[in-house]
């Protein structure tokens, strides 16, 4: 408890919010280099993700050689990176970015190879190109799961970039990383606890932006599929007539019971 209550009152001292290492700083910083890694990952998994969606081939291969770079700890890709002489900010977006490509990737190619081939072939008949075809029918029909792989990743970036103060950088880490280097818990907790709120509240934010994005369409199909399936899940069953068995009496007829 009272390394709970150190760490609210350091949150509550405005001295910590202000300045070139105050929270509000930090935070931007850390928004920064979040939003670098993003784009890179998405310049790299977003196009090469839609073309093996497209293609419906290699793309099994595609989606496990991004899976691979899973195993490969972002701290360790750090350390390597520091090695090499690249410090700061910029090792740490380019860390992330690696982080960052496997959701984007295999929602890319999830959600184009997903698409109804009755409406790929109706969008042919009418003469589209390949081309025109992923971009008319394809993308406008995988918008909701290439969105919600951008945010998975977005997520991810935001909780990893605090590993950019362990290699020189700034970012809601550094609370972390001085905390403990000071031996003041409560500031490392109420820097976790920063980072924890921030992902969160971008978490809610491309929530929103992914509904704003999905096509009326598509959210009006989901919202009839939902429909269905919470009626399904409460219409009772119906419930099946059994007759009673008829009672003979002494003269041999039948009566009711």
């Amino acid at each position: 408890m009272d390394v709970l209550n150190e760490a609210f009152v350091w949150l509550n001292d405005p001295l910590n919010w202000t300045g070139r290492r105050g929270v509000l700083a930090l935070t931007v910083d850390h928004l920064q280099v979040s939003a670098v890694a993003v784009l890179l990952a998405l310049v790299v998994a977003l196009p090469l993700g839609l073309w093996l969606g497209h293609r419906g081939r290699g793309a099994t291969v595609g989606v496990v050689v991004a899976n691979t770079t899973r195993a490969l700890p972002t701290l360790a890709l750090l350390m390597l990176l520091a090695a090499s002489g690249y410090f700061g900010n910029g090792a740490t977006a380019v860390a992330c970015a690696v982080f960052a490509v496997p959701p984007v990737l295999a929602n890319a190619v999830t959600g184009v190879a997903g698409v109804d081939p009755a409406a790929r072939d109706a969008a042919r008949g009418l003469g589209m190109s390949p081309a025109r075809v992923l971009r008319s029918v394809e993308i406008p029909n995988a918008v909701p799961l290439v969105a919600a792989g951008i945010r998975t990743g977005a997520v991810q970036v935001l909780a990893t970039v605090p590993l950019a103060a362990l290699v020189g950088g700034t970012s809601l880490g550094t609370v972390v990383v001085t905390g403990f280097g000071t031996q003041r818990y409560g500031q490392a907790l109420a820097g976790g606890l920063l980072v924890a709120a921030l992902c969160l509240l971008v978490e809610g934010v491309l929530a929103l932006v992914e509904r704003a994005v999905t096509p009326a369409g598509l959210r009006s199909r989901d919202r009839a599929a939902t429909g269905r399936r919470a009626r399904r899940r409460t219409t009772p069953a119906r419930a099946t007539a059994v007759a009673e068995p008829a009672v003979t009496g002494s003269n041999g007829r039948s009566r009711a019971s």
